[in-house]
């Protein structure tokens, strides 16, 4: 219902909602466009599962072609990517590859990007609480990042109820999607006290609610709580960064196309032991997060290894064997 309210409050009257055909297919598509009935809507629901230029090109085209004066992402980081994407391309000329950070195209993206409303109907992907946009290049069968604080969402709704259609592989692969923002903004070599907070905020919601929300789909606490653990995940992003997991999973999802959570489960516990000798002691305080018993007692050899213990059975617990 605060939907119509938001777009007015950030200056939308004429919103592009972007999202994806299974958030049209499960029916909270319509949801949100109740919520905006007074509006003039133009929809764009064919995001990828990872978002391409094509699909950013084919979104702005039609938000140009109906008037549209904002956007609003409702679906997973996919669909909040995407968004993202076409927030740039409305407002500034050439390939969204020029505007890669790893080509220095940050400080290209200005502040005439459109308005942007995120509705995240899956809890991991954090994409909603930071400046970051993940494309899909299939050419180079990689993807690249965009990071700019102007693609940070003007106003984000964490709506759990939106949540409860969302298939158990998909809740349980972007859950660990969280973690792993989670675990390596913790064991960054930037990490700071802001985002080891942010950090063990979101790890403890996440360990104690993810098999509830994968197993009971209509508990709207578990899934709430979900939704925090990633948004707490993506405010440890704008703070520390991810590093090795997503570094390799990157390559994963765009050569094979794993799903970006499933990509990041089968890498997290073997680089999460390959870098733990350079991580101190957080790995004790990751073990007790996940609920390790008596890991002020453990050496810190053992500590590092029951937190990756702990995190492999994790995923085997939630359907995603490492």
């Amino acid at each position: 219902r605060l939907l119509a309210q938001e777009c007015a409050r950030v200056g939308i009257v004429r919103p592009l909602v972007v999202t994806d055909p299974g958030v049209k297919a499960a029916g909270v598509l319509q949801k949100a466009l109740d919520a905006m009935a007074e509006l003039p809507v133009a929809v764009f629901d064919q995001t990828p599962p990872n978002p391409t230029e094509a699909a950013v090109r084919a979104a702005a085209a039609l938000y140009k072609a109906q008037g549209c004066d904002g956007l609003v992402a409702v679906g997973g980081g996919s669909a909040i990517d995407c968004a993202k994407g076409v927030a740039i391309a409305v407002a500034h000329e050439g390939p969204l590859t020029h505007y890669a950070t790893i080509e220095g195209g940050s400080p290209k993206i200005t502040a005439a990007a459109a308005p942007l409303i995120a509705v995240p109907t899956t809890a991991g992907t954090g994409s909603e609480a930071t400046p970051n946009a993940i494309l899909a290049i299939p050419e180079q069968q990689t993807k690249v990042g965009i990071i700019s604080p102007v693609l940070l969402p003007d106003y984000v709704a964490l709506l759990p109820e939106l949540t409860t259609s969302m298939p158990a592989s998909i809740a349980a692969s972007t859950g660990i999607d969280a973690l792993c923002h989670l675990l390596e903004c913790f064991t960054s070599t930037v990490a700071n006290p802001v985002s080891d907070n942010a950090a063990l905020i979101g790890l403890h919601k996440l360990v104690r609610h993810i098999e509830r929300s994968v197993d009971q789909p209509q508990d709207l606490t578990a899934k709430l709580e979900m939704l925090w653990a990633s948004w707490y995940g993506g405010a440890a992003i704008n703070h520390a960064g991810t590093h090795l997991v997503h570094a390799l999973s990157y390559p994963l999802g765009g050569t094979w196309h794993l799903p970006h959570g499933v990509a990041n489960a089968v890498l997290l516990p073997h680089l999460m032991a390959y870098n733990a000798d350079y991580t101190g002691e957080k790995l004790r305080d990751v073990a007790k997060a996940m609920g390790v018993a008596g890991t002020e007692s453990l050496s810190i050899a053992e500590a590092r290894k029951a937190a990756v213990d702990a995190v492999k059975q994790l995923c085997k617990d939630v359907g995603i064997p490492p």
